[in-house]
């Protein structure tokens, strides 16, 4: 039992990473580079990826 807990945690953390590098990359094309066009599109992937990160951990009965 303990074997799929730590597997939900580790897939939990590595989709928790792609969300937040998502977040940072939009941020980055928003106030860096100056495209704002293209930081609100990668904003909205970003939005989707924190989504399935918080329902896989909701589905799971994991803390936040």
């Amino acid at each position: 039992m303990g074997s799929l807990v730590l597997r939900d945690k580790e897939v939990a953390r590595k989709k928790g990473f792609w969300a937040l590098g998502a977040w940072t990359g939009s941020a980055v094309l928003i106030g860096v580079v100056g495209m704002p066009v293209m930081g609100v599109a990668a904003a909205g992937g970003a939005s989707y990826l924190t989504y399935k990160w918080f329902m896989f951990r909701a589905k799971r009965g994991m803390r936040f």
